[in-house]
């Protein structure tokens, strides 16, 4: 009975172990990242993680972001002619980029593009010990390899999601003005009219937020990497599954903050 009780307790136990140990490594990594004044001293190594991190996704967040307008225009056009209010289309299509697939969808590239890279490369130093000799050398190892990575995601998110905007709200206009037959004076009257800059702020400070919770859980990940090479591989997989699963979450709660305080 014993042996069967353990067998089912353990699993819960495990969960709430690894709830505590990130918790603790989330609230070392806030006042490291807040403190952290070194990391500007350092430009090379934030500048190089701003390269691998956020430049290195501008091409798939454009191509995203282009087709993400393209098939909305598209999308909203067949239920809005229905009711003759195609005009609307453009401030829809604004709002819903902005505070939603922008912050989203360039978050879910940058998983797959930067922070599955992130936590295979920090597992593959754990595993071949090069963390545990930074350490030896008296050098702090999350202070040298991960707060520039976070502080690179903080930094870059928000602009790869100024970035998605642009350019799926451009492409959005082109299929809806070119191909739709949209008038072009009342799409962008309506835009302007309707549309507001806080939308844009409400996505800039999600991006942020996201790229705080995705560069924390990728780079936590990655850093406790065990059992070899199959350790890694498996590292990089929860990187991204639970980097995905955590910015929908995320996501939902942020999104009702903001109504709340809009109430």
């Amino acid at each position: 009975m014993e042996a069967v009780l353990a067998s089912l307790g353990r699993p819960f136990l495990i969960f709430f172990e690894s709830i505590e140990k990130f918790g603790v490594f989330i609230l070392f990594q806030a006042r490291l990242v807040l403190l952290y004044s070194r990391v500007f001293r350092r430009p090379t190594i934030l500048l190089t993680q701003i390269e691998v991190i956020g430049l290195g996704c501008i091409g798939v967040v454009t191509l995203t972001a282009l087709f993400t307008g393209m098939v909305e225009a598209i999308q909203l056009y067949s239920g809005f002619h229905q009711f003759g209010i195609e005009s609307f289309i453009g401030y829809t299509i604004f709002l819903s980029i902005t505070k939603e697939l922008g912050p989203v969808f360039a978050t879910l590239m940058l998983i797959s593009r930067s922070v599955s890279a992130m936590a295979a490369e920090l597992g593959t130093m754990r595993v071949s010990e090069q963390i545990d000799a930074i350490d030896i050398l008296g050098v702090d190892s999350k202070e040298y390899l991960l707060a520039p990575r976070i502080v690179a995601t903080i930094i870059s998110l928000p602009l790869l999601v100024v970035w998605f905007d642009f350019v799926a709200i451009s492409s959005a206009y082109i299929i809806s003005t070119g191909a739709l037959g949209i008038n072009p004076i009342a799409y962008q009257e309506t835009v302007m009219r309707l549309g507001e800059f806080d939308d844009i702020m409400t996505g800039f400070i999600k991006a942020a937020v996201f790229g705080w919770i995705v560069s924390t859980i990728g780079s936590y990940i990655g850093y406790h990497t065990s059992g070899g090479a199959r350790g890694v591989g498996e590292s990089t997989i929860q990187a991204v599954v639970y980097s995905a699963v955590a910015i929908f979450v995320a996501n939902y709660f942020i999104s009702s903050l903001f109504l709340y305080l809009d109430w």
